[in-house]
Order: structure tokens, then sequence, then C-alpha cells
């Protein structure tokens, strides 16, 4: 979602690390982008492990994930990656069939994406951080998906921008394309296991032809 859909990441890396370094915790901007695709309790008690050398307690997990949504819905803008709307137009002409996979746990998820996506997203086609007992990099979120959408991973097409969400992909089979919209290197999404990388997704409309057939 964040970064395929919505260009929000460069909002969510300023609360976390806002959040984070209030428990002292070093938090960086390429951490961010790094762990992108975690579900919010993944990414605090990976931390916390790293630089504390335990797992927080639930009342600070909680308080750290309240004061990250706080902190995210304070300076946030939510508007649509440039030219995805282009990028699903050419999907919903040809029928093809379009799922959501995301470690977001928003509460608000479903009207967000209504508001700016009408009639492109409904609950049964989409897989969140409710949806799964392992989130991403684990291949479980995307495999969720092949099963509800009932086709084989050579069936299927990933578009991810985040090492962990083309990690996942990868590992569950399935021709995985980064469109890199954030601060990473292409190599590490090559390293992840991205087939192809892309820097916008005008440059995926130009290839549309040539990868949905």
């Amino acid at each position: 979602m964040d970064g395929v859909l919505f260009d929000s990441m460069q909002f969510h890396a300023k609360a976390w690390i806002k959040a984070l370094g209030e428990h002292g915790i070093p938090f960086g901007e390429y951490d961010a982008y790094m762990n992108e695709g975690r579900t919010g309790s993944s990414t605090i008690n990976e931390y916390f492990l790293r630089y504390k050398g335990r797992k927080p307690s639930e009342e600070e997990e909680k308080n750290i994930y309240e004061s990250k949504s706080h902190y995210f819905n304070e300076i946030s803008e939510t508007k649509p990656i440039p030219d995805v709307t282009g990028l699903i137009a050419l999907l919903q002409k040809d029928s093809k069939s379009i799922y959501l996979v995301t470690g977001s746990g928003q509460k608000s998820l479903l009207e967000t994406l209504e508001h700016h996506f009408p009639g492109t997203f409904v609950r049964e086609r989409m897989v969140t951080a409710y949806d799964v007992t392992n989130c991403k990099p684990d291949p479980e979120p995307y495999l969720t998906a092949l099963g509800r959408a009932g086709v084989s991973a050579d069936r299927a097409v990933v578009i991810e921008n985040s090492p962990l969400g083309v990690k996942s992909g990868s590992a569950a089979g399935i021709f995985t394309i980064a469109v890199n919209t954030g601060i990473l290197d292409d190599n590490i999404l090559y390293e992840y296991g991205a087939d192809i990388v892309m820097h916008d997704m005008k440059s995926l409309i130009d290839e549309y032809s040539n990868i949905f057939i």
C-alpha cells in the first residue's frame, strides 16, 4: 500500500523515528525503508530485541504504536503514487483481479482506499496484518492472496516497493516487480529477489503489454 498505492513512506519513516527514539532506540530513515512491510508489532519487537536485548511489554508496544500512529496522522498527506491510477485502469480494462497485500492494520484502511480508488478494493481481496500469522518477508501474505484468488503463482504478478515485500513475493514463487519509489539502491531490491526493478509507475505502464499478458 505505502510506496505502491500511496506516496506516504516518508511520513511513516518520520513517525517511526520519533516514536522509537522516545524509547531510546536509534531508528533512522534507512531502517524505516528496510523494514517497510512489517507489521507495527514486528518492527517494535525487532528493534527492542536488537537494542534492549528483550521484547517490549504489552504496554510499551501499545504506547509506541499509538505514538507512531499519532505522529503519522499529524504530518501525513494521503495522495496516490503518480500514475498508479493509470496502471489500475489498465488492469481493470483487461479484467485482471487486483489483490492488496499489506502489513497495515489500520481501521481506516478501507475508507482510505475507497476514497482514492473508488470501487477498486474490497475486503475479500485484501490480505492485511489481521489475516496472517507471519508477516513479510515471510511468503505467507502472498500465499494467502494466491489462495483467495484461486490461482497458482505462475498466474500472478507482484508489484512491490520494499525489500521485505519483494522477498515475500519472491519466496511465494511469484514474478515480482519492484517499483523503487523510496531511498534505497536498486541492488538491494534485486538482492531481495526482485525480477525487475523500475523507478516509477509510468515505466511500468510503458512495459505493460510485455508483462501483463
